[in-house]
Protein backbone atom coordinates (compact mmCIF):
# COMPACT_ATOMS: atom_id res chain seq x y z
CA UNK A 1 0.00 0.00 0.00
CA UNK A 2 1.17 3.50 -0.85
CA UNK A 3 -0.41 6.71 0.32
CA UNK A 4 -1.02 9.63 -2.02
CA UNK A 5 1.32 11.66 0.18
CA UNK A 6 4.11 9.07 -0.27
CA UNK A 7 3.62 9.17 -4.03
CA UNK A 8 3.80 12.98 -4.01
CA UNK A 9 7.05 12.99 -2.04
CA UNK A 10 8.67 10.26 -4.15
CA UNK A 11 7.75 11.81 -7.52
CA UNK A 12 7.86 15.47 -6.44
CA UNK A 13 4.46 15.72 -8.05
CA UNK A 14 1.56 18.11 -7.60
CA UNK A 15 -1.76 16.99 -6.14
CA UNK A 16 -4.41 18.41 -8.44
CA UNK A 17 -7.28 16.49 -6.87
CA UNK A 18 -7.67 13.98 -4.06
CA UNK A 19 -6.80 13.41 -0.40
CA UNK A 20 -3.13 13.09 0.66
CA UNK A 21 -3.98 10.43 3.27
CA UNK A 22 -5.79 8.20 0.78
CA UNK A 23 -3.92 5.08 -0.35
CA UNK A 24 -3.54 2.86 -3.43
CA UNK A 25 -3.08 -0.92 -3.52
CA UNK A 26 -0.45 -0.93 -6.24
CA UNK A 27 0.79 0.69 -9.45
CA UNK A 28 -0.02 -0.15 -13.08
CA UNK A 29 0.92 1.19 -16.53
CA UNK A 30 -1.64 -0.89 -18.44
CA UNK A 31 -5.27 0.19 -18.52
CA UNK A 32 -6.25 -3.25 -19.81
CA UNK A 33 -5.34 -5.13 -16.64
CA UNK A 34 -5.24 -2.49 -13.91
CA UNK A 35 -6.82 -3.71 -10.68
CA UNK A 36 -9.37 -1.79 -8.65
CA UNK A 37 -7.71 0.53 -6.16
CA UNK A 38 -4.38 0.85 -8.03
CA UNK A 39 -2.65 3.97 -9.35
CA UNK A 40 -2.34 4.35 -13.12
CA UNK A 41 0.81 5.93 -14.56
CA UNK A 42 0.27 7.39 -18.03
CA UNK A 43 3.54 6.52 -19.80
CA UNK A 44 4.41 7.79 -23.26
CA UNK A 45 6.13 5.59 -25.85
CA UNK A 46 7.08 5.86 -29.50
CA UNK A 47 3.80 4.31 -30.61
CA UNK A 48 1.41 5.08 -27.77
CA UNK A 49 0.47 7.67 -25.16
CA UNK A 50 -0.91 6.42 -21.86
CA UNK A 51 -2.75 9.72 -21.38
CA UNK A 52 -5.20 8.51 -24.04
CA UNK A 53 -6.15 5.58 -21.80
CA UNK A 54 -6.87 7.49 -18.60
CA UNK A 55 -10.68 7.20 -19.01
CA UNK A 56 -10.38 3.41 -19.46
CA UNK A 57 -8.16 3.10 -16.39
CA UNK A 58 -10.72 5.04 -14.34
CA UNK A 59 -13.57 2.84 -15.58
CA UNK A 60 -11.62 -0.24 -14.50
CA UNK A 61 -11.25 1.09 -10.96
CA UNK A 62 -8.06 3.19 -10.82
CA UNK A 63 -7.94 5.18 -7.58
CA UNK A 64 -5.23 7.61 -8.66
CA UNK A 65 -3.92 8.93 -11.97
CA UNK A 66 -0.28 10.00 -12.38
CA UNK A 67 0.11 12.07 -15.54
CA UNK A 68 2.35 14.69 -17.12
CA UNK A 69 1.24 18.22 -16.38
CA UNK A 70 1.78 19.32 -19.98
CA UNK A 71 -0.40 16.55 -21.42
CA UNK A 72 -3.39 16.22 -19.09
CA UNK A 73 -6.42 18.36 -18.35
CA UNK A 74 -7.31 19.02 -14.73
CA UNK A 75 -10.70 17.44 -15.36
CA UNK A 76 -9.14 14.14 -16.49
CA UNK A 77 -10.14 11.15 -14.39
CA UNK A 78 -13.34 12.65 -13.03
CA UNK A 79 -13.42 12.23 -9.25
CA UNK A 80 -10.29 10.06 -9.25
CA UNK A 81 -7.21 11.45 -7.48
CA UNK A 82 -4.87 13.20 -9.94
CA UNK A 83 -1.14 13.81 -9.52
CA UNK A 84 0.82 15.66 -12.17
CA UNK A 85 4.56 15.23 -12.73
CA UNK A 86 7.10 16.49 -15.24
CA UNK A 87 7.95 13.03 -16.61
CA UNK A 88 5.87 9.90 -15.99
CA UNK A 89 8.72 7.53 -16.95
CA UNK A 90 10.89 9.06 -14.25
CA UNK A 91 7.93 8.89 -11.85
CA UNK A 92 7.71 5.16 -12.56
CA UNK A 93 11.30 4.75 -11.40
CA UNK A 94 10.72 7.01 -8.39
CA UNK A 95 7.83 4.86 -7.19
CA UNK A 96 9.79 1.65 -7.74
CA UNK A 97 12.60 3.08 -5.57
CA UNK A 98 10.03 3.93 -2.90
CA UNK A 99 8.77 0.34 -2.86
CA UNK A 100 12.33 -1.03 -2.78
CA UNK A 101 13.21 1.26 0.15
CA UNK A 102 10.36 -0.25 2.15
CA UNK A 103 12.07 -3.67 1.97
CA UNK A 104 15.33 -4.74 3.60
CA UNK A 105 15.78 -7.98 1.64
CA UNK A 106 19.04 -8.67 -0.23
CA UNK A 107 18.84 -7.75 -3.91
CA UNK A 108 21.18 -9.30 -6.47
CA UNK A 109 21.75 -7.27 -9.65
CA UNK A 110 23.12 -9.10 -12.72
CA UNK A 111 24.72 -7.27 -15.64
CA UNK A 112 27.13 -8.03 -18.49
CA UNK A 113 27.37 -8.07 -22.28
CA UNK A 114 26.27 -11.71 -22.58
CA UNK A 115 24.54 -14.22 -20.36
CA UNK A 116 22.52 -11.86 -18.17
CA UNK A 117 19.21 -13.64 -18.52
CA UNK A 118 20.68 -17.12 -18.21
CA UNK A 119 22.72 -16.13 -15.14
CA UNK A 120 19.70 -14.45 -13.56
CA UNK A 121 17.57 -17.53 -14.18
CA UNK A 122 20.28 -19.89 -12.88
CA UNK A 123 20.82 -17.85 -9.73
CA UNK A 124 17.07 -17.65 -9.10
CA UNK A 125 16.66 -21.37 -9.70
CA UNK A 126 19.42 -22.25 -7.25
CA UNK A 127 18.20 -19.86 -4.54
CA UNK A 128 14.54 -20.86 -4.91
CA UNK A 129 15.36 -24.28 -3.50
CA UNK A 130 15.44 -22.56 -0.10
CA UNK A 131 14.16 -18.99 -0.53
CA UNK A 132 11.18 -17.15 -2.00
CA UNK A 133 12.71 -15.21 -4.87
CA UNK A 134 11.48 -12.26 -6.92
CA UNK A 135 13.01 -11.96 -10.41
CA UNK A 136 12.45 -10.17 -13.71
CA UNK A 137 10.12 -11.95 -16.10
CA UNK A 138 12.08 -12.84 -19.23
CA UNK A 139 14.30 -9.91 -20.22
CA UNK A 140 12.41 -7.03 -18.62
CA UNK A 141 15.67 -5.40 -17.64
CA UNK A 142 15.35 -1.74 -18.62
CA UNK A 143 13.94 1.51 -17.18
CA UNK A 144 10.41 0.10 -17.57
CA UNK A 145 10.92 -3.59 -16.80
CA UNK A 146 12.96 -3.15 -13.62
CA UNK A 147 10.40 -0.83 -11.93
CA UNK A 148 7.53 -3.11 -12.96
CA UNK A 149 9.35 -6.03 -11.35
CA UNK A 150 9.85 -4.09 -8.12
CA UNK A 151 6.13 -3.31 -8.01
CA UNK A 152 5.68 -7.08 -7.45
CA UNK A 153 7.86 -7.08 -4.34
CA UNK A 154 5.89 -8.54 -1.42
CA UNK A 155 6.52 -9.12 2.27
CA UNK A 156 6.85 -12.85 1.67
CA UNK A 157 9.88 -12.44 -0.62
CA UNK A 158 13.24 -13.37 0.93
CA UNK A 159 15.46 -12.28 -1.98
CA UNK A 160 15.31 -10.51 -5.33
CA UNK A 161 17.40 -11.23 -8.44
CA UNK A 162 17.21 -8.54 -11.10
CA UNK A 163 18.85 -8.43 -14.51
CA UNK A 164 20.01 -4.92 -15.47
CA UNK A 165 20.43 -4.12 -19.16
CA UNK A 166 21.85 -1.07 -20.89
CA UNK A 167 22.37 0.37 -24.36
CA UNK A 168 23.63 3.83 -23.40
CA UNK A 169 25.87 5.41 -20.76
CA UNK A 170 24.24 6.02 -17.39
CA UNK A 171 21.47 3.42 -17.64
CA UNK A 172 23.08 0.95 -15.22
CA UNK A 173 23.60 3.72 -12.67
CA UNK A 174 19.97 4.82 -13.08
CA UNK A 175 18.66 1.28 -12.57
CA UNK A 176 20.98 0.67 -9.62
CA UNK A 177 19.73 3.79 -7.88
CA UNK A 178 16.18 2.50 -8.30
CA UNK A 179 16.69 -1.09 -7.13
CA UNK A 180 19.42 -0.50 -4.48
CA UNK A 181 21.35 -3.77 -5.04
CA UNK A 182 23.36 -5.31 -2.22
CA UNK A 183 25.10 -7.87 -4.46
CA UNK A 184 26.41 -7.20 -7.96
CA UNK A 185 27.15 -9.88 -10.58
CA UNK A 186 29.19 -9.37 -13.77
CA UNK A 187 28.74 -12.10 -16.40
CA UNK A 188 30.96 -11.01 -19.31
CA UNK A 189 32.36 -8.04 -21.21
CA UNK A 190 32.19 -7.99 -25.00
CA UNK A 191 31.51 -5.76 -28.03
CA UNK A 192 27.80 -4.94 -27.65
CA UNK A 193 25.87 -1.69 -28.32
CA UNK A 194 29.05 -0.07 -29.66
CA UNK A 195 26.98 2.62 -31.37
CA UNK A 196 26.58 4.09 -27.89
CA UNK A 197 29.65 2.84 -26.02
CA UNK A 198 32.25 3.33 -28.76
CA UNK A 199 34.51 0.43 -27.82
CA UNK A 200 34.81 -2.46 -25.40
CA UNK A 201 36.36 -0.25 -22.73
CA UNK A 202 33.24 1.91 -22.88
CA UNK A 203 31.14 -1.24 -22.45
CA UNK A 204 33.17 -2.16 -19.37
CA UNK A 205 32.91 1.33 -17.88
CA UNK A 206 29.13 1.25 -18.13
CA UNK A 207 28.80 -2.23 -16.62
CA UNK A 208 31.38 -1.50 -13.92
CA UNK A 209 29.37 1.49 -12.68
CA UNK A 210 27.11 -1.01 -10.88
CA UNK A 211 29.84 -1.93 -8.40
CA UNK A 212 30.31 1.59 -7.11
CA UNK A 213 26.61 1.82 -6.24
CA UNK A 214 26.11 -1.35 -4.21
CA UNK A 215 24.55 -1.04 -0.77
CA UNK A 216 25.89 -2.85 2.30
CA UNK A 217 27.26 -5.48 2.42
CA UNK A 218 28.26 -4.53 -1.16
CA UNK A 219 29.36 -7.93 -2.45
CA UNK A 220 30.66 -8.24 -6.01
CA UNK A 221 30.73 -11.52 -7.96
CA UNK A 222 33.03 -11.03 -10.97
CA UNK A 223 34.05 -13.08 -13.98
CA UNK A 224 37.84 -12.94 -13.67
CA UNK A 225 38.28 -14.01 -17.30
CA UNK A 226 36.36 -10.98 -18.64
CA UNK A 227 38.40 -8.08 -20.08
CA UNK A 228 39.51 -5.33 -17.64
CA UNK A 229 38.09 -7.05 -14.54
CA UNK A 230 41.36 -7.89 -12.80
CA UNK A 231 42.83 -4.49 -13.64
CA UNK A 232 39.98 -2.49 -12.14
CA UNK A 233 38.83 -4.86 -9.39
CA UNK A 234 40.60 -2.77 -6.73
CA UNK A 235 37.76 -0.24 -6.92
CA UNK A 236 34.00 -0.61 -6.68
CA UNK A 237 32.57 -3.47 -4.65
CA UNK A 238 34.08 -3.88 -1.19
CA UNK A 239 33.73 -7.65 -0.90
CA UNK A 240 34.67 -9.44 -4.12
CA UNK A 241 34.53 -13.04 -5.23
CA UNK A 242 35.99 -14.15 -8.54
CA UNK A 243 34.88 -16.97 -10.82
CA UNK A 244 36.78 -18.29 -13.81
CA UNK A 245 37.87 -21.15 -16.00
CA UNK A 246 41.05 -19.75 -17.55
CA UNK A 247 44.39 -21.42 -16.86
CA UNK A 248 45.88 -18.28 -15.33
CA UNK A 249 42.86 -17.27 -13.27
CA UNK A 250 43.18 -17.13 -9.49
CA UNK A 251 39.55 -17.52 -8.42
CA UNK A 252 37.35 -18.28 -5.46
CA UNK A 253 35.25 -20.55 -7.69
CA UNK A 254 37.15 -22.12 -10.57
CA UNK A 255 35.98 -24.63 -13.17
CA UNK A 256 38.23 -27.42 -14.42
CA UNK A 257 38.12 -30.94 -15.88
CA UNK A 258 35.42 -30.02 -18.40
CA UNK A 259 33.88 -32.96 -20.27
CA UNK A 260 31.55 -32.55 -23.24
CA UNK A 261 28.95 -35.24 -23.78
CA UNK A 262 25.84 -35.76 -25.90
CA UNK A 263 23.66 -34.50 -23.05
CA UNK A 264 25.69 -31.41 -22.22
CA UNK A 265 28.66 -30.43 -20.07
CA UNK A 266 30.24 -31.75 -16.89
CA UNK A 267 32.90 -29.92 -14.89
CA UNK A 268 34.48 -29.63 -11.47
CA UNK A 269 34.48 -26.61 -9.17
CA UNK A 270 37.65 -26.06 -7.14
CA UNK A 271 38.76 -29.57 -8.23
CA UNK A 272 36.39 -31.13 -5.71
CA UNK A 273 32.71 -30.76 -6.57
CA UNK A 274 31.21 -32.15 -9.80
CA UNK A 275 28.48 -30.34 -11.75
CA UNK A 276 26.50 -31.04 -14.92
CA UNK A 277 24.60 -28.71 -17.26
CA UNK A 278 22.09 -29.42 -20.02
CA UNK A 279 23.91 -27.27 -22.58
CA UNK A 280 26.63 -27.49 -25.19
CA UNK A 281 27.74 -23.88 -24.69
CA UNK A 282 31.03 -23.80 -22.79
CA UNK A 283 30.41 -20.17 -21.77
CA UNK A 284 27.48 -21.33 -19.63
CA UNK A 285 30.05 -22.71 -17.21
CA UNK A 286 30.68 -19.09 -16.21
CA UNK A 287 26.97 -18.53 -15.59
CA UNK A 288 26.91 -21.69 -13.49
CA UNK A 289 29.94 -20.54 -11.49
CA UNK A 290 28.15 -17.28 -10.72
CA UNK A 291 25.13 -19.26 -9.49
CA UNK A 292 27.40 -21.50 -7.41
CA UNK A 293 29.05 -18.50 -5.76
CA UNK A 294 25.71 -16.85 -4.96
CA UNK A 295 24.35 -20.12 -3.62
CA UNK A 296 27.32 -20.53 -1.30
CA UNK A 297 27.08 -16.92 -0.08
CA UNK A 298 23.46 -17.53 0.87
CA UNK A 299 24.19 -20.73 2.72
CA UNK A 300 23.48 -23.52 0.22
CA UNK A 301 25.75 -26.56 0.13
CA UNK A 302 27.57 -27.72 -2.99
CA UNK A 303 25.48 -30.92 -3.38
CA UNK A 304 22.24 -28.91 -3.19
CA UNK A 305 23.50 -26.41 -5.77
CA UNK A 306 24.70 -29.22 -8.05
CA UNK A 307 21.27 -30.89 -7.96
CA UNK A 308 19.53 -27.64 -8.88
CA UNK A 309 21.90 -26.86 -11.76
CA UNK A 310 21.62 -30.38 -13.18
CA UNK A 311 17.88 -29.84 -13.60
CA UNK A 312 18.10 -26.25 -14.87
CA UNK A 313 16.24 -25.64 -18.14
CA UNK A 314 17.84 -22.95 -20.27
CA UNK A 315 15.70 -20.04 -21.51
CA UNK A 316 14.49 -20.31 -25.14
CA UNK A 317 16.81 -18.95 -27.81
CA UNK A 318 19.98 -19.40 -25.74
CA UNK A 319 21.73 -22.19 -27.63
CA UNK A 320 18.81 -24.48 -26.90
CA UNK A 321 19.24 -27.83 -28.62
CA UNK A 322 16.20 -29.16 -30.51
CA UNK A 323 16.00 -32.48 -32.33
CA UNK A 324 13.63 -32.56 -35.30
CA UNK A 325 13.58 -34.16 -38.73
CA UNK A 326 16.69 -36.22 -37.87
CA UNK A 327 18.77 -33.05 -37.45
CA UNK A 328 20.09 -31.10 -34.45
CA UNK A 329 18.99 -27.47 -34.26
CA UNK A 330 20.84 -25.03 -32.00
CA UNK A 331 18.44 -22.17 -31.35
CA UNK A 332 20.53 -19.13 -30.36
CA UNK A 333 18.16 -16.58 -31.86
CA UNK A 334 17.53 -14.37 -28.85
CA UNK A 335 20.29 -11.91 -29.74
CA UNK A 336 23.84 -11.67 -31.07
CA UNK A 337 27.07 -9.76 -30.79
CA UNK A 338 30.59 -10.77 -31.90
CA UNK A 339 31.48 -12.41 -28.57
CA UNK A 340 28.31 -14.46 -28.28
CA UNK A 341 28.56 -15.54 -31.94
CA UNK A 342 32.11 -16.70 -31.32
CA UNK A 343 30.95 -18.67 -28.30
CA UNK A 344 28.13 -20.30 -30.27
CA UNK A 345 30.51 -21.25 -33.09
CA UNK A 346 32.88 -22.81 -30.56
CA UNK A 347 29.96 -24.90 -29.25
CA UNK A 348 29.17 -26.01 -32.81
CA UNK A 349 32.85 -26.81 -33.44
CA UNK A 350 32.98 -29.09 -30.39
CA UNK A 351 29.74 -30.89 -31.25
CA UNK A 352 30.18 -34.27 -32.94
CA UNK A 353 27.87 -34.82 -35.93
CA UNK A 354 27.43 -37.46 -38.62
CA UNK A 355 26.40 -34.94 -41.24
CA UNK A 356 27.16 -31.29 -42.05
CA UNK A 357 27.60 -28.32 -39.74
CA UNK A 358 25.52 -25.37 -40.96
CA UNK A 359 25.40 -21.80 -39.70
CA UNK A 360 22.42 -19.55 -40.36
CA UNK A 361 23.82 -16.13 -39.48
CA UNK A 362 21.77 -12.96 -39.18
CA UNK A 363 23.12 -9.43 -38.91
CA UNK A 364 24.64 -8.36 -35.60
CA UNK A 365 23.20 -4.90 -34.98
CA UNK A 366 24.24 -1.80 -32.99
CA UNK A 367 27.96 -2.27 -33.61
CA UNK A 368 28.56 1.23 -34.97
CA UNK A 369 31.58 1.88 -37.20
CA UNK A 370 33.06 -1.53 -36.40
CA UNK A 371 30.10 -3.45 -37.83
CA UNK A 372 31.82 -4.29 -41.11
CA UNK A 373 35.02 -5.62 -39.56
CA UNK A 374 33.13 -7.69 -37.00
CA UNK A 375 31.00 -9.34 -39.70
CA UNK A 376 34.01 -10.07 -41.89
CA UNK A 377 35.78 -11.65 -38.93
CA UNK A 378 32.66 -13.73 -38.25
CA UNK A 379 32.82 -14.99 -41.84
CA UNK A 380 36.41 -16.15 -41.35
CA UNK A 381 35.49 -17.89 -38.10
CA UNK A 382 32.48 -19.56 -39.73
CA UNK A 383 34.62 -20.88 -42.58
CA UNK A 384 36.77 -22.72 -40.06
CA UNK A 385 33.79 -24.41 -38.41
CA UNK A 386 30.94 -24.85 -40.90
CA UNK A 387 30.32 -26.88 -44.02
CA UNK A 388 27.58 -24.50 -45.15
CA UNK A 389 26.79 -20.86 -44.41
CA UNK A 390 23.45 -19.11 -44.87
CA UNK A 391 23.52 -15.36 -44.22
CA UNK A 392 20.54 -13.12 -43.50
CA UNK A 393 20.74 -9.34 -43.99
CA UNK A 394 23.00 -6.74 -45.56
CA UNK A 395 25.80 -6.85 -43.00
CA UNK A 396 26.01 -10.64 -43.09
CA UNK A 397 26.74 -10.44 -46.82
CA UNK A 398 30.18 -9.27 -45.72
CA UNK A 399 30.55 -12.47 -43.70
CA UNK A 400 29.55 -14.53 -46.73
CA UNK A 401 32.19 -12.85 -48.92
CA UNK A 402 34.88 -13.27 -46.26
CA UNK A 403 33.96 -16.94 -45.70
CA UNK A 404 34.48 -17.57 -49.42
CA UNK A 405 37.88 -15.87 -49.30
CA UNK A 406 38.73 -18.00 -46.27
CA UNK A 407 38.15 -21.19 -48.24
CA UNK A 408 34.47 -22.09 -47.91
CA UNK A 409 33.17 -23.28 -51.29
CA UNK A 410 30.93 -20.76 -53.04
CA UNK A 411 28.24 -23.41 -53.63
CA UNK A 412 28.01 -23.88 -49.86
CA UNK A 413 27.30 -20.19 -49.20
CA UNK A 414 23.79 -18.80 -49.62
CA UNK A 415 23.00 -15.11 -49.15
CA UNK A 416 19.44 -14.19 -48.11
CA UNK A 417 17.85 -10.78 -47.79
CA UNK A 418 15.62 -11.72 -44.81
CA UNK A 419 14.64 -14.54 -42.46
CA UNK A 420 11.66 -15.53 -44.63
CA UNK A 421 13.92 -16.27 -47.56
CA UNK A 422 16.32 -18.17 -45.28
CA UNK A 423 13.43 -20.27 -43.98
CA UNK A 424 12.50 -21.19 -47.56
CA UNK A 425 16.12 -22.14 -48.29
CA UNK A 426 16.14 -24.55 -45.35
CA UNK A 427 13.01 -26.22 -46.68
CA UNK A 428 14.47 -26.78 -50.16
CA UNK A 429 14.77 -30.47 -51.03
CA UNK A 430 18.29 -31.76 -50.66
CA UNK A 431 19.61 -28.91 -48.52
CA UNK A 432 19.50 -30.89 -45.27
CA UNK A 433 20.52 -34.46 -44.57
CA UNK A 434 19.97 -36.74 -41.61
CA UNK A 435 22.67 -36.13 -38.99
CA UNK A 436 23.18 -32.44 -39.83
CA UNK A 437 23.56 -29.79 -37.11
CA UNK A 438 22.25 -26.26 -37.72
CA UNK A 439 23.19 -23.24 -35.60
CA UNK A 440 20.83 -20.26 -35.99
CA UNK A 441 22.22 -17.00 -34.61
CA UNK A 442 21.53 -13.29 -35.14
CA UNK A 443 20.28 -10.11 -33.52
CA UNK A 444 16.73 -10.11 -32.24
CA UNK A 445 15.42 -7.77 -34.94
CA UNK A 446 16.44 -10.23 -37.66
CA UNK A 447 13.50 -12.49 -36.65
CA UNK A 448 15.42 -15.73 -37.09
CA UNK A 449 12.78 -17.59 -35.10
CA UNK A 450 11.14 -18.00 -38.54
CA UNK A 451 14.07 -20.21 -39.50
CA UNK A 452 13.69 -22.23 -36.28
CA UNK A 453 10.01 -22.74 -37.06
CA UNK A 454 10.85 -23.91 -40.59
CA UNK A 455 13.47 -26.33 -39.30
CA UNK A 456 11.12 -27.72 -36.64
CA UNK A 457 8.28 -28.36 -39.10
CA UNK A 458 8.25 -31.45 -41.34
CA UNK A 459 11.17 -31.13 -43.80
CA UNK A 460 12.36 -32.99 -46.92
CA UNK A 461 15.49 -34.39 -45.20
CA UNK A 462 17.51 -36.82 -47.32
Amino acid sequence: MLTINEILKATRGTLVRGQPRASVRGVSIDSRNIKRGEAFIALRGERFDGHDFIPKAVRRGARCIIAEAARVKKSAGGACALITVADTTKALGDLARLIRDKSAIPLIAVTGSNGKTTAKEMISWVLSSRYRVLKNEGTKNNHIGVPLTLFKLKKEHDLAVLELGTNHFGEIAYLAEICRPTVGVLTAIGPAHLESFGNIKGVFREKWSLFGLLKAPAIGILNADAPFVKKYAASGAKGKFFVGAGMGSACDFKASDVVRGPGGLAFSVNKKYRFTLRTHGYYNIYNALLAVSIGRIFGLGYPEIARRLSSFVFPPGRLTCIEANKIRIFDDTYNANPASLGQALEALRSFSVKGKKILVMGDMLELGKSAGSFHRRAGREAAGVCDKLVTVGKLSRLAAAEARRAGLNAKDIIVCRDSGQAARVMRHKGFLSAGDAVLVKGSRRMQLEKVIHALSSPLPVT
